[in-house]
């Protein structure tokens, strides 16, 4: 893998499995079998693959499958963690547990993952080499110039001034049993539209000073949300932010599309 190997994002699939094989399958990535076709191509799915729609596990065993795959051919596939993943694997771990917040309200990851369109059933049918495999994924990462997270917020900065510092500090969460400090995380990634107003630019160019590169690039907030557009007029990932910012997120469980976008 080299810096001009093609690179690829994608982001909040939301158990959309259907949406995502097609959109991976239109950037010739993989085949009619699924099987990753990308060479030594480079596919970062930028975290929430769950809830919302019913088929984030199938989505969690492609992505390993393709990794796999892609491996071999010198290409690579991975995904970061978003606020979707820490309530899912927070829901296996604490399930129904009630503990209390920093600002002292009492909390259930469970109640909470319902709520946010979780379905049970994926509990039970997610693994514990899955979650293992899930738990121990990154929350930034630097790709060529592109700095890679999943929410639109510079609260990353409180886990650390590295991408190495915040991705070490959120592993350790997340091998711990303290359900105050996974709901905290997840409080964290659940922040938004931080880059929107007139301090949009300060923010991320701080980010980028931080943790490296020339874009920031993210998902979960949706383009239809942060635009006048409606789901089905999104056909692109959005510029903004004096260019400094992309967001990827074309609203998939709003009926928009699953963009797969090429960045470099």
């Amino acid at each position: 893998m080299s810096e001009t190997s093609p690179l690829f994002v994608a982001s909040d699939i939301h158990g959309h499995y259907d949406a995502l094989v097609e959109a991976l399958r239109g950037r010739g990535l993989v085949d009619g079998d699924t099987g990753w076709t990308g060479a030594d191509a480079r596919l970062w799915i930028l975290g929430d693959l769950f809830d919302r729609g019913e088929e984030g596990v199938a989505v969690v065993r492609l992505l390993r499958t393709l990794a796999d795959q892609a491996a071999a051919e010198g290409g690579s596939v991975d995904t970061l963690i978003g606020n979707h993943e820490v309530l899912v694997l927070g829901s296996r771990r604490f399930g129904d547990v009630a503990f209390t917040d920093v600002d002292g309200q009492d909390r259930q990851f469970l109640h909470w993952w319902v709520l946010n369109g979780g379905f049970e059933d994926e509990l039970g049918d997610l693994t514990d080499d899955e979650v293992k495999w899930l738990e121990s994924r990154r929350v930034v990462h630097l790709a060529d110039r592109s700095l890679l997270v999943h929410a639109d917020t510079e609260s990353y900065l409180g886990y650390g001034r590295s991408a190495e510092a915040v991705n070490a500090a959120v592993r350790r969460i997340m091998s711990a049993d303290e359900p105050e400090e996974w709901w905290q995380l997840f409080r964290e990634l659940t922040r938004r539209h931080e880059f929107m107003g007139p301090e949009g630019p300060a923010r991320v160019r701080g980010m980028l000073r931080s943790f490296g590169g020339d874009e920031l690039v993210h998902g979960h907030s949706t383009i239809p949300d942060t635009t006048e557009l409606e789901p089905g007029q999104v056909t692109e990932a959005r510029r903004y932010c004096d260019g400094l910012a992309l967001n990827v997120d074309g609203g998939v469980y709003q009926g928009g599309k699953c963009l797969v976008v090429r960045l470099n």
